[in-house]
């Protein structure tokens, strides 16, 4: 007799109401992280009641473009007179690549810096959204590339003034006085929130009264924790000193943190795995010398074996004892058969990508969190004063003295190099320095940074070197451009400047996100109007989408800009593109005599073609426009892109499972709900 089997209907339904669950909760986290200011409201008045210790969310900002952050537009054109006609587009493309290292030094947010050439003319466009000190900016921007020759500082240090050793000491006696002075106060029953607010140091806690939430033992307050660990609940410390100042503490309830576990292994790894310094077996051969030292191996060998056999050298040395970890430090495979095994059992060989592990489980701990605040007085320390002496010392050789530096490749070889030519005055520096720092690195800074530090093999008297490394085409050509722009004499002058006011950023801003939220709610009024209940549910399904887009985009820090809104707002109306596909499919089948439940999966199955061939369609234009588009542009591919991708997943996965749960509430032949439906 053929026999078959199924699943039970009753869990069907309870996958299905889980995953309906899984949806609102994924509703809720996207909404949240959207808009974390008022969640972290919430879940910080439940903190203060419950003392739960919940995580907030980070209260992240969406990156504006200038258009809707405001900031500065600045064209400058690069002068390339005294510049070869064959070298003037790389000039002008190792300034710009100088022009973008300093914003990102200044620290503006999704800066962009492009070249672009108006006849004969080399110009380079710099967008600084939210920069408020334009003035600084150009200045910045406009100083001419500082390219330097740097060696080896071996001066020894100075020490400290006497005066500057009595400023130190001064400092830190009225730290002392201040921390004693605040504790006294607690104690004597001055209130310690009231006292943290007015005496703490502490940038983290000091608006909050000092309070640091819940410390766990691997945390940066590992000495609070150590400290928590020896007092009971409520009760002040001492104060005591650790190396950013003055302190003490104050603790509070304690709970049950994450488990830790203490292990040892012995690892055989094989070719090719990552870190496996001269193997001695392929990946076979590692797998039958693992078995065999498993079936060797007991708690009294293992230490010994480990130091024979492991390629760990991180553990070998000590017997392969790894100390105390929690899972989620491990790779998946090792933390996933560790934590499962027993304290005292050996288990094995388990393959990870670092070859095969004996693994022997010596204990299990669950760790506890304490909850502490803290009152701290910054000190001063010698390193305060006087800053740790530079590593590199100038030269006098700098991008004056460099004539040209361009690509080759050696003849012998065929590897990439750079090639440097100095003029008279920089060959007889380049000289005396080569020949003192033989077997030593000289390193080549521009704009205060180390862009290449090499190697000196021999002295170099005739002015000529090479830079000689594993260097890709690329990597040459960037290096290349770097060295020409401190040495090319390519000054910039700015000849346009306008400022995009805060005030019209916010207004547009508005006026974007106000179309966005009327969109959103037309599109979803016209399919509950037109499709009844499954409209209802992907209007649902429609906030989901809203919610993830704007959080996937937030999350991968990509620019919001007016074309990249443009290209949301459009996204909307395709986001229920394929639920109308879906739906009229559902009309269809429902008026062919068919039950809503077969009706439902019929609709999804033979719409999902037409869905997938439009939404790839789309994503193939998107990925042009972001590989040959300019920013405005790009911004509106990316948006799309991420909409078209999430309206795929709204519409088949979230849409269908709520169809699903819903599904059986009605007779086989559907009801009014269902446009569509056939009357019996």
């Amino acid at each position: 007799m053929n026999k078959s089997y199924k699943q039970p209907k009753a869990s069907v339904r309870s996958k299905i109401r889980w995953g309906v669950a899984g949806i609102f909760v994924l509703l809720l986290i996207s909404i949240c992280y959207v808009a974390p200011t008022y969640a972290n409201r919430v879940i910080d008045k439940v903190n203060d009641v419950a003392h739960l210790g919940l995580p907030r969310f980070p209260e992240k900002n969406f990156n504006l473009g200038l258009d809707l952050q405001g900031g500065a537009h600045l064209v400058y054109q690069a002068d390339v007179t005294n510049i070869k006609t064959l070298d003037q587009a790389d000039a002008v493309e190792g300034v710009r690549d100088v022009i973008e290292r300093r914003v990102n030094a200044f620290g503006v947010s999704e800066p962009i810096v492009q070249t672009t050439k108006v006849g004969s003319d080399y110009r380079i466009i710099v967008e600084l959204p939210g920069v408020t000190d334009v003035n600084k900016a150009i200045k910045m921007i406009g100083e001419t590339p500082i390219l330097e020759f740097k060696e080896q500082n071996n001066e020894p240090p100075r020490e400290l003034t006497a005066e500057e050793k009595k400023q130190l000491d001064t400092f830190n006696k009225e730290a002392k006085k201040k921390i004693d002075t605040a504790l006294r106060e607690v104690r004597n029953g001055k209130d310690f929130v009231e006292v943290a607010k007015n005496v703490s140091e502490d940038p983290v806690s000091k608006n909050n009264g000092g309070y640091l939430d819940y410390v766990t033992k691997n945390s940066p307050y590992f000495e609070l924790y150590d400290k928590a660990a020896t007092m009971k609940p409520n009760q002040i410390s001492a104060v005591f000193e650790n190396k950013e100042g003055y302190n003490f503490i104050k603790r509070g309830a304690e709970r049950d943190g994450v488990v830790e576990v203490s292990a040892k292994h012995i690892l055989i790894c094989y070719v090719g795995a990552p870190g496996c310094e001269n193997p001695l077996y392929d990946e076979a051969g590692a797998k039958a010398k693992a078995e065999e030292l498993y079936a060797k191996a007991n708690a009294i060998n293992f230490s010994d074996l480990a130091k024979e056999f492991s390629n760990d050298p991180g553990s070998k040395e000590k017997g392969g004892d790894l100390g105390y970890f929690t899972k989620d430090v491990m790779v998946k495979e090792f933390g996933d058969a560790v934590f499962a095994a027993k304290s005292g059992e050996i288990v094995g060989p388990v393959k990870t990508e670092y070859g095969y592990h004996i693994i022997y489980k010596t204990d299990e701990k669950t760790t506890k969190e304490y909850e502490i605040s803290r009152i701290l007085v910054s000190t001063k320390k010698e390193s305060d004063i006087l800053p740790p002496q530079d590593e590199w010392k100038t030269t006098g050789l700098s991008g004056k003295q460099l004539e040209k530096a361009e690509v080759v490749s050696n003849p012998q070889t065929g590897s990439v190099e750079v090639s440097l030519k100095f003029n008279s005055e920089g060959t007889e520096l380049f000289k005396a320095i080569t020949t003192r720092n033989v077997e030593k690195p000289v390193a080549i800074f521009l704009d205060g940074e180390a862009i290449s530090v090499p190697t000196v093999k021999q002295p170099i008297t005739d002015g000529s070197a090479v830079i000689s490394g594993t260097f890709s085409i690329e990597e040459a050509k960037l290096l290349s451009q770097r060295l020409n722009a401190g040495a090319l004499p390519v000054p910039v002058e700015l000849i346009s400047q306008q400022s995009v006011g805060a005030t019209l950023g916010k207004e547009s801003l508005d006026k974007s996100l106000y179309a966005g939220i009327i969109g959103t709610l037309i599109v979803a009024l016209f399919m509950i109007v037109y499709y009844r209940l499954p409209g209802i549910l992907s209007a649902i399904a429609l906030v989901l989408y809203a919610g993830l887009t704007l959080g996937i985009t937030k999350m991968i820090g990509a620019t919001l800009t007016l074309s990249g809104i443009a290209g949301y707002i459009m996204s909307l109306g395709m986001a229920v593109d394929a639920n109308v596909l879906i739906f009229e499919r559902l009309k269809e089948e429902l008026r062919a005599g068919k039950s809503l439940r077969t009706a439902i999966e019929e609709g999804f199955l033979r719409a999902w073609t037409s869905i997938r061939d439009s939404n790839l369609s789309t994503l193939i234009s998107c990925v042009i426009l972001i590989w040959f588009g300019s920013s405005f542009v790009q911004g509106f591919a990316v948006t799309l892109t991420i909409g078209v991708l999430v309206s795929m997943f709204t519409a088949i996965t979230v849409t269908r499972t709520m169809m699903r749960l819903v599904g059986p509430w009605f007779k086989e032949n559907g009801n009014w709900a269902f446009k569509g439906y056939k009357k019996q």
